[in-house]
């Protein structure tokens, strides 16, 4: 009888003990499940703030693009309104140097009739920028200033005493133009005052001769000689 109440008493123990052992099993697992669930709440805590930055920062940056594109747009406007303001004024320019042209000494003035037109076709041209129009148009107006500073020769046929003659033109910038026959016989001179060229006493040959010799790199730039005309006395 003892054996059998000593054989209940452990085996009560031992189910206690199987018990409490699986209790701590699901204790530990709860624990560890715990655990784990702490840790992704915590990533995705973490995933949540770190967005929420990303969001702050990507809405400062598109507010920035939003002021780009605002600053553009009023760049393109400004720019527009400028434009409009831009092609009256270069056809001015084309208009007040086509009329320069015409009542400076003739020399060179195909090319530079040429010029001028070329610039007034291109005014049509949709492929070419108003800034660029406005820049060919300011290169034209170097062009006839560089006029004033340098020395010329080329052969050209003038009409002197009525009469279609082959001479060769020395322009001195815009100071003195004069002619020279092929032969250097006779020489001549555009005289500003009645438009017309007049011949020159044969004493100005040597010298018109060495002058187109200079231009031509021909000989030494050398002190020259020549025809002016004197200004006119104010009125």
């Amino acid at each position: 009888m003892a054996d059998q109440t000593l054989d209940a008493v452990l085996q009560v123990g031992q189910a206690k003990t199987t018990l409490a052992q699986d209790s701590q099993k699901r204790i530990d697992r709860l624990a560890q499940e715990t655990d784990e669930l702490t840790q992704q709440f915590k990533q995705q805590n973490k995933l949540i703030e770190d967005l929420r930055v990303f969001n702050a920062q990507m809405e400062k940056q598109v507010a920035k693009q939003l002021e780009v594109v605002s600053d553009l747009e009023q760049s393109i406007e400004k720019v527009t309104v400028i434009e409009r303001q831009i092609q009256p004024l270069i056809f001015r320019m084309l208009d007040s140097l086509d009329q320069f042209v015409s009542l400076d000494k003739p020399f060179d003035v195909q090319e530079r009739k040429d010029r001028i037109q070329s610039l007034r076709n291109n005014q049509d041209r949709a492929d070419i920028s108003v800034s660029e129009k406005f820049r060919q148009v300011l290169e034209a107006y170097k062009i006839e200033s560089a006029y004033g500073s340098t020395i010329e020769a080329y052969k050209d046929t003038l009409n002197v005493n009525g009469q279609e003659r082959e001479v060769n033109v020395l322009r001195v910038g815009r100071i003195s133009l004069m002619y020279q026959t092929t032969d250097a016989k006779e020489s001549g001179a555009y005289d500003p005052t009645a438009k017309e060229w007049i011949a020159l006493d044969s004493s100005y040959n040597s010298r018109i001769l060495k002058g187109l010799r200079i231009a031509r790199d021909q000989a030494s730039k050398d002190i020259m000689v020549m025809r002016v005309q004197a200004p006119e006395a104010a009125q």
